[in-house]
This record gives C-alpha cells, sequence and structure tokens, in this order.
C-alpha cells in the first residue's frame, strides 16, 4: 500500500462528535490502496450519488473493480451540511413550538421555555457522527471498493490521477456535487457570511440573523432558528417566499413565518454589508426606499454552484458549464462517451434522494446496457420533493402553471385539512390536499400536499403516478381512519363524485328519501 491521505480534514468544532464523523469519512490515518491494473468503474466524489453508484456496482457479484475518489468528506453535503443536520436542528425547533402549543391542548408548560442551543448543536453532531459510519471509508472497503482520498483528475480519455497514482478506467462517472453559490455584494466577503457548509459548526445562537433568499434552505432554517429563540430577518427579491412552489402552498407557510414572528423583507436587494463592533449591517433597497438592519450573522442560500473546477474536463471532451454543471444526455452520459455523470453536478433536482435514483441509471447504462439490457433515462423519473417547513410542502408531478405551458387541459381538487378529521383532532388544519389530473380522465398528473408530515404523505400519490393508478381506483383504496393521509382519499372521492350524471343523481337521491 501506498500514497496516504495527506490532507488534514477538521469540522468545527472538533469535538467528540466530529472527531468520530471525520475517522469514518476522511479518516487521518487513511492509506490508499495500491491501484487494480484497470478498474471497470471510476467514481469521482463520494456523495449521494458516487457513493450508490460505488456500492452498487461491487455489490453486484460480478467480480467488477471498482474505485471511489473523494477528496474532503465522503457522505457529501446529504450527511455532513445538509439533510442530515438540518432535519435535527428542525426536529428540535419543532419541539419548541410543540411546547408553546402546548396549552392549546390543555397542557400547560412554563411561560419561559429556555432553548440550549449548544445542546441542540451538540445533538445535531451526536446523531451525524452515528449515521456516518453507513457512508465511511471503511465500509466501503469492505464492500470491495478500492477508495483513495485526494483530488482526482483526468489525465486521458482511460486515466485519472489521484495523488501520485494513476487510476486506469473503462467507464468513469463523476459525482462531485455543487457547493453554495457566492453573492456578489459589496462588503460581503470582508464581514463574512454563513453557507449550509459553514451554518451547521455554529456552537452558540446569533441574537439576530439575516438570511438571504426565499428558497427551501433559507425557509427551513429561518424557521429553525427562530423557534430556537433568534431574531430572523428573512430578504427575497420576489414578493413572496417558496416562490416556484404552489402558489396556495407557499401562502400558507407564509402566514405562519408572519405569525411566528418571522420579519419577511420582500421585494427586496441587499445592496452591501459593513462589518463593526456592533455586528454586521445589511443596506437593502425595499420599496423603493434603502434601509439597513444591523445582525450577528447572515445565512446566504441563493443557489448552488456546480463542483467542476480542477477535473480537467477539457482534456477529456466533456462539456461543461460554470452555473449548469457537467452537460449530459438523458442517459446522464456526458460529451465523452465514458463517462457518465450524476448528482447535483449534472441536474436540475438537487435532492438526496434524486441523486440516489440517477445513480441507480448510471449504474445500469454503464455496467448492463452495453449486453444489450436496456437503458434508462433521466426523463422517466416521477421526482417528489419537500420543504421541510412546519408545515412541510410537498409536491410531485406537474404545477397547474406547466401544464398550461405545456397546453395540457387540467382538473385540480383540493381538499382543506379542516375537512380531515384526523388534522382537526391534531390541530394542524392548515394546509390541504391538491391533486392534479388530466381534463375528462382520472390519470393524476401532479400533487402538492401542506400538511406537518407532507414529505410522507406525498409517496403514495408518487407511487399512484408510477403505477399509472387512477383516481378513481384510488378512490377505492381503504385508508385507517383517522389519519392525515385521509385527505388524498377524500380527493379521490370528490373526482368520482364528478362522475355521477344527473340521473343517476337524482336516482339516489330518491333512493335516500325512501331509506
Amino acid at each position: 500500500m501506498s500514497n496516504s491521505a495527506f490532507e488534514n480534514v477538521t469540522v468545527a468544532p472538533m469535538d467528540e462528535y466530529n472527531q468520530t464523523l471525520v475517522s469514518h469519512v476522511h479518516p487521518p490515518d487513511w492509506v490508499n490502496p495500491k491501484p487494480a491494473s484497470c478498474y471497470d468503474l471510476v467514481v469521482i466524489g463520494a456523495g449521494t450519488a458516487g457513493l450508490v453508484v460505488a456500492a452498487g456496482a461491487a455489490g453486484l457479484g460480478l467480480g467488477l473493480k471498482v474505485a471511489l475518489i473523494e477528496k474532503h468528506l465522503m457522505g457529501g453535503d446529504c450527511l455532513n451540511v445538509g439533510c442530515v443536520p438540518s432535519k435535527c436542528m428542525i426536529r428540535s425547533s419543532r419541539v419548541v413550538a410543540e411546547m408553546r402549543e402546548a396549552k392549546n391542548y390543555g397542557v400547560h408548560v412554563p411561560e419561559e421555555i429556555q432553548v440550549d442551543f449548544p445542546a441542540v448543536m451538540q445533538r445535531m453532531r451526536r446523531i451525524r457522527a452515528s449515521i456516518s459510519p453507513h457512508d465511511s471509508a471503511e465500509r466501503f472497503q469492505q464492500l470491495g471498493v478500492d477508495v483513495f482520498l485526494g483530488s482526482g483528475r483526468f489525465l486521458s480519455d482511460n486515466t485519472i490521477e489521484v495523488g501520485s497514482e494513476t487510476l486506469r478506467f473503462k467507464k468513469a462517472v463523476i459525482a462531485t456535487g455543487a457547493r453554495a453559490a457566492r453573492l456578489s455584494i459589496e462588503g460581503m466577503e470582508e464581514a463574512g457570511y454563513l453557507t449550509n457548509e459553514s451554518v451547521f459548526s455554529l456552537t452558540e445562537r446569533p441574537s439576530c440573523i439575516a438570511l438571504i433568499g426565499g428558497g427551501p434552505l433559507d425557509c427551513e432554517l429561518a424557521q429553525a432558528f427562530r423557534r430556537l429563540g433568534s431574531e430572523v430577518v428573512l430578504f427575497h427579491r420576489s414578493s413572496h417566499i417558496l416562490n416556484k412552489e404552489d402558489a396556495d402552498a407557499a401562502e400558507v407557510v407564509q402566514k405562519v413565518f408572519i405569525r411566528e414572528g418571522i420579519r419577511l423583507v420582500l421585494g427586496s436587494e441587499v445592496k452591501r454589508v459593513v462589518k463593526s463592533s456592533e455586528g454586521k449591517t445589511v443596506y437593502f433597497t425595499h420599496q423603493g426606499q434603502e434601509e439597513s438592519i444591523t445582525v450577528d450573522e447572515i445565512l446566504v442560500g441563493v443557489g448552488r454552484a456546480p463542483n467542476v473546477e480542477g477535473l480537467n474536463l477539457d482534456a477529456v471532451g466533456v462539456e461543461y458549464d460554470q452555473k449548469q454543471g457537467v452537460k449530459v444526455n438523458d442517459y446522464l452520459q456526458t460529451t465523452n462517451p465514458r463517462i457518465y455523470a450524476a448528482g447535483d453536478i449534472c441536474m436540475n433536482w438537487k435532492f438526496t434522494h434524486a441523486a440516489d435514483a440517477a445513480a441507480r441509471i448510471v449504474i445500469k447504462n454503464t455496467l448492463f446496457s452495453p449486453f444489450g439490457l436496456g437503458r434508462s433515462k433521466l426523463s422517466s423519473l416521477v421526482m417528489p420533493w419537500v420543504t421541510y417547513t412546519d408545515p412541510e410542502v410537498a409536491h410531485v408531478g406537474l404545477y397547474e402553471w406547466e401544464a398550461r405551458e405545456k397546453g395540457i387541459a387540467v382538473e385540480a381538487i383540493a381538499i382543506p385539512l379542516s375537512q380531515v378529521d384526523r388534522a382537526i383532532a391534531d390541530g394542524e388544519e392548515e394546509g390541504f390536499v391538491k391533486i392534479l389530473h388530466r381534463k375528462g380522465s382520472d390519470q393524476i398528473l401532479g400533487a402538492t400536499i401542506v400538511a406537518r408530515h407532507a414529505g410522507e404523505m406525498i409517496s403514495e400519490v408518487t407511487t399512484a403516478i408510477v403505477g399509472k393508478v387512477g383516481l378513481s381506483r384510488l378512490s377505492g383504496v381503504i385508508h385507517p381512519y383517522p389519519t392525515q393521509a385521509e385527505g388524498i382519499k377524500k380527493a379521490a372521492d370528490a373526482y368520482r363524485r364528478t362522475l355521477l350524471t344527473p340521473n343517476t343523481k337524482r336516482f339516489l337521491g330518491l333512493l335516500t328519501k325512501l331509506s
């Protein structure tokens, strides 16, 4: 063995939990293996897409030689600076919200709720560390994958350099992901700011935090920080938060934010930031006026930038764009037919589950299609997603505006949660189930659900779309009573009622009177 992993990686704060995390996802004593003579597959990037490709290919039982290269932390954004830490914070913040609402349920708690922010973040680090063995270098080594820690770059159509070693390959996969995009705002770099890559290293609660952007990440963390005791100001260029989502869904969340005391500065533009002994002063324009506010921290979440640098893609004929990432066809094949890509580096869907699904496509298309077993397409995926505010916003399929743009005649059925018994019992009546179907047909084209656990509910509609189960059949599916998922059945029942002809309605009315 040779080529020790030379980079000393740390994750602040380096307490016992982050030391455990690093020992799994970038062990300081790791020694890279001696390369095989040639690899069937070399994967650059050990985020979700790269891990699934590597594990899947090595686990097929075909004796394939697979190499996985990672220059920073295995597990990528999801484990380290994304899904896992954010949902841990959100869970703690929901406990606070539930305690504040307890009196509505006949439960009395102290008037002043004490939030131990350092303990909240310590819990997050502990949970993240406990999950990290699943993505560890050691686990993937045990799966039969040659794990190389270091920066990988293409040398030729069939070679990749990592450290002092050269790896030969038959096929390669680029899965280097994306990072937080930078904003060109005067004084921002000098003042300093947080992104998803640094916010979870906080150990002290900011008294006041400004968030720039009104997308899912900003909204999730804005609500979490507010509930955990920070004053929160959210700046957004649009006139509404979550402006890419269903407008009715965004309106529900926006009303909750206002009620919870989040200051929304909509239709605004941040012009400059000045750091002083008092904090970071944000100067912005709003309704034609320039205003300012001083905060402790600034969190920027206005987009993602693909990690295309340092890969030497030009040398191997892989086309890419600094904003959109690596260019791929519907089979996730780059402009070099030997090289594929998956995940945030090449896809508009920047979700962990989307990267997982794309990785499975890559496995099939790189390893099986050469034997005539068919190829899978990215466009064939039915992709749900969730914004983890409270209530959550879950969506799958088409929005109404998308259907109009495509010239598809649609109808929407919306069931308010105020008509769903379990939601009433839970005190969670803010929200709805909205299902979009083709006009004159029961074919489900899309759905938006706004509910405290909308993410758990959307999979039923996703399954229906994938399985081509229409509203008529869904109406006949027995749902346990009482559950909030009954809202889906109520929507299906509402569709069935539209099929009743006037004569049928009169006949049923007569039967009702006779009974």
